[in-house]
């Protein structure tokens, strides 16, 4: 979770709340433009207060006054309030690096509850209105009542958790999230909402993923075979695992005992880091991925075209209708060289709001690249040289619309580079790397 201020749903937010001005009639109700979306998100405050409230009477204690104090403040929709007591708990949270003491409270059922209020409230203090209300309404438009959703990225989890109808009871469908099923807390909290109705891993299971991962990386280390991010040391006859890399690839098998033990119901995922078991089942879906049940052979050329005119659709009104699948690699380049670094928008026929919104840009570009990497992933295990074409094709297309729409998410426009260099292009490798050169660096 990112400590920054974002924006969610169909809120708007006055100039002096974005400015951290506290006066009363500036709290987030009075700003916001459409009242079903005040009360979804009043629902959604009072639902996690309430699971905080039961998760600590089960635990036989009262419910922490620092929290009870944090869901009174998302109750008034008092984002300063919100942001300011979040901010203490995360310098004593164990799961944050701080330099405070660890606080035990700051874990478990109740603080899930927190972190996803949190997570929401991030959105609600900064962003486009518009495009914030086009993301989530697709996702779950396009989901149907009964699936599991994993949202990866902060806006793929905690907009579509605090904007479907309940996410406590999986109405329409099951929200959680891949990145945090390492964590027996977040599993704990899972079963909370939904153990009646889904399998969610035991701390028996989920421990079993641990073992079969640390035996599994303790030969590759001997290999040499580890992957960047991936540290696995051997001290004192105990391996010890660390690193990003090494975290998701166990919420990757926890995961996948979800996959297993639901075999009822579809599931559908937003990609933040890719889990490397799930690429022969996926296939585009809109603005996100269906998690197929069976591996496929291949992705169809109608499945492809399908979810190019799905993304050309889209992109016409935020960035213009001049981008096609022909359109030259320089061509896009120039584009975002302009809009975006030298903002000049003479000539431009998109939205201005949308590319002048960080925070919209970078939202559609990651769901873009994810896909740009599944075709790749495609590409290279393509049995055919017409396949490999038309993943390669396919690959191409989606990387030129993620730098039109967010050329300095750097991280996103690297894979870029590294694929037109694998497809022996130099030039427009050099023209992307140097294009983006003065973003690297930068978070957006």
């Amino acid at each position: 979770m990112k400590k920054t201020t974002r924006f969610l749903g169909t809120m708007m937010i006055s100039t002096a709340l974005l400015a951290g001005g506290c006066a009363k009639k500036n709290t987030v109700w009075s700003s916001v433009k459409d009242p079903q979306t005040t009360a979804q998100v009043k629902s959604f405050v009072a639902e996690k207060a309430a699971q905080a409230g039961a998760a600590a009477k089960a635990d036989g204690r009262t419910l922490p006054p620092e929290f009870k104090a944090f869901f009174a403040a998302a109750a008034q929709g008092d984002w300063p309030a919100v942001k300011r007591l979040f901010d203490e708990f995360s310098r004593h949270a164990p799961q944050y690096a701080h330099s405070g003491q660890d606080d035990l409270r700051l874990q478990g059922t109740a603080w899930c509850a927190v972190m996803e209020t949190f997570g929401l409230f991030e959105f609600l203090a900064n962003g486009n209105e518009k495009y914030a209300v086009t993301y989530v309404r697709d996702i779950i438009d396009s989901i149907p009542p009964g699936s599991i959703y994993f949202g990866g990225t902060d806006p793929g989890r905690f907009l579509i958790t605090g904007l479907e109808k309940s996410q406590v009871h999986g109405d329409p469908f099951f929200v959680l999230t891949q990145n945090a099923l390492a964590d027996g807390s977040y599993l704990k909290y899972l079963r909370s909402m939904y153990g009646k109705k889904l399998h969610v891993p035991t701390d028996e299971e989920s421990q079993k993923c641990f073992q079969d991962y640390t035996d599994e990386a303790e030969k590759r280390a001997q290999k040499h075979q580890l992957k960047p991010g991936e540290n696995v040391n051997a001290a004192s006859g105990r391996v010890q695992i660390s690193g990003m890399t090494a975290v998701m690839e166990i919420n990757g098998l926890i995961a996948k005992v979800i996959f297993d033990k639901n075999p009822g119901h579809e599931i559908y995922l937003q990609e933040s880091y890719p889990l490397d078991w799930m690429n022969p089942y996926l296939e585009p879906h809109g603005l996100i991925f269906k998690l197929n049940r069976q591996p496929l052979p291949e992705l169809s050329a109608e499945t492809v075209q399908q979810n190019q005119d799905y993304w050309t659709r889209h992109l016409q009104p935020m960035i213009g209708d001049w981008l096609d699948a022909d359109t030259p690699v320089e061509t896009v380049a120039a584009f975002a060289d302009k809009v975006f670094r030298q903002h000049d928008l003479s000539g431009f026929t998109g939205d201005r709001q949308f590319v002048q919104n960080e925070e919209s840009c970078k939202m559609f570009a990651e769901l873009r690249s994810s896909m740009a990497r599944l075709y790749v992933w495609r590409m290279e295990q393509a049995a055919t040289a017409e396949e490999k074409q038309r993943m390669a094709r396919a690959a191409d297309f989606a990387f030129r619309q993620t730098l039109a729409l967010c050329p300095y998410a750097t991280g996103l426009i690297k894979p870029y580079v590294d694929f037109l260099k694998q497809q022996d292009r130099a030039a427009d490798a050099a023209l992307v790397e140097n294009m983006t050169r003065p973003w690297v660096g930068y978070q957006p």
